[in-house]
């Protein structure tokens, strides 16, 4: 019998005073993570400079290819949790993404600057990346207890940030080595992101097979059970107030007048400062709660927000990277641990898919409005714009977000077995 612990969400776990340790398959999928984020991060690095620089896109135009291809993943991501749910074939289906993201920079390489053949790349890229989330985000849920899974986000979350911060910083070598040679960036991604998904065949442990469940009525979806319903709203609501990562660079870029060489750098200070905070940020919430870290983290973007309304000098861009550090510290890992434990292990990449889908899709909407708010309104009315939404959208998910207990629910399957644990930190106070 496995027991799939719908009880308060976000409710912290009984004493810490024991040896914990982080499970081997976290540890596989975190570096699988790095390295494929290194080829990724050399791409997104350059891409708004490459779009809006060189190939001349507008602000609305930047803004909807952004979102549409962050949002575009939606069937593929539900079907990839779906596909991974049945029998267990998390580590297939997640490789397959894996796979698909490596060949996307291939594609960006064959398109010689034209829209048509960049826009398909960039499909690619985003449903490889939609199909294997879930799928590897179930792999860590199931590794270990539920009172320890902000982290084990938070540390598979610190590795992927590694390799976010090297791939920048690789960006950067290749075009101050090439002479601005975008072709070249996109080459040595190619070639990196193949090396991620050998990584995953060799290193990360299948885990046992699922067999089939006959749902009851009340475990036919996700979306029956209250409290994920009440998850999933609040994740929409907050996605739909979040503009993209980019536009807050072009923002700075513009106010300070960056020389295009320095722009890949602008995301490292968000990258480090996310490498330092995952953990302690996970371990904050298995501690006291994850409902509390995932609000702050939002609290933050909107401070970031508010930084950049007023004149922005060198120390305004320190503040607007800390605060974004601080804001996927406490969301990213945080909110699927928050949402796992509420999902029985049958159903665990589906659920999560649902969440990811419908966030992604609310970010698609936030993408998109405030290019065109930019495009039409001018980049102060759009971030004033942006500040306001995101204040309302706070208020509302302060409302939704479930914090008390439910009933627990007994789930019929196979208990997933636990790969070997390392011991990575001291014992725990």
């Amino acid at each position: 019998m496995y027991l799939a612990h719908t009880g308060r969400p976000d409710a912290p776990p009984r004493p810490l005073g024991i040896r914990r340790r982080v499970p081997a398959t976290v540890i596989a999928l975190g570096a699988v993570s790095l390295v494929t984020d290194v080829s990724s991060e050399m791409v997104t690095a350059v891409l708004p400079l490459y779009l809006v620089l060189g190939l001349g896109l507008s602000p609305l135009q930047f803004g909807f290819l952004d979102g549409m291809f962050n949002g575009a993943t939606a069937l593929v991501r539900l079907l990839g949790g779906r596909l991974a749910d049945r029998g267990g074939r998390h580590k297939r289906v997640a490789g397959a993404g894996y796979l698909l993201s490596a060949l996307s920079r291939l594609g960006l390489l064959l398109a010689d600057g034209a829209t048509a053949g960049i826009a398909g790349s960039l499909a690619a890229d985003r449903l490889g990346k939609g199909v294997r989330t879930a799928p590897r985000d179930a792999l860590i849920s199931l590794s270990g207890p539920p009172e320890t899974l902000g982290r084990a986000f938070g540390v598979h979350r610190a590795m992927d940030t590694t390799g976010a911060l090297l791939g920048p910083l690789a960006a950067f070598a290749v075009l101050w080595a090439t002479a601005d040679a975008y072709d070249a960036v996109f080459a040595v991604s190619f070639c990196t992101g193949l090396l991620g998904v050998l990584l995953l065949v060799l290193y990360v442990p299948s885990g046992a097979r699922t067999p089939p469940v006959r749902p009851t009525p009340l475990q036919h979806t996700a979306l029956r059970d209250p409290a994920f319903r009440r998850i999933l709203y609040a994740a929409c609501l907050l996605g739909a107030a979040t503009i993209g990562d980019s536009f807050l660079y072009l923002l700075i870029q513009r106010a300070l007048d960056l020389p295009a060489a320095l722009f890949p750098l602008l995301p490292l200070g968000a990258a480090a400062g996310y490498l330092l905070l995952a953990v302690p940020a996970g371990r904050v919430a298995d501690r006291f709660g994850r409902r509390l870290p995932f609000l702050a983290g939002h609290a933050a973007l909107l401070g970031a927000y508010a930084a950049l309304l007023l004149p922005v000098t060198r120390p305004t861009v320190a503040v607007v990277l800390g605060l974004l550090a601080v804001f996927y510290a406490s969301t990213d890992g945080v909110l699927m641990a928050l949402a796992g434990p509420v999902l029985p292990a049958h159903r665990r990449a589906g659920g999560l898919a649902v969440l990811q889908t419908g966030q992604a899709l609310a970010r698609l909407l936030g993408a998109a409005g405030f290019g065109a708010a930019w495009t039409f309104w001018g980049q102060g009315p759009a971030l004033w714009a942006a500040a306001l939404a995101l204040a309302a959208a706070l208020a509302a998910a302060w409302r939704i977000l479930p914090t008390l207990a439910t009933p627990a629910v007994t789930v019929t399957a196979a208990a997933p077995a636990h790969a070997p644990d390392l011991d990575t930190t001291p014992e725990a106070p």
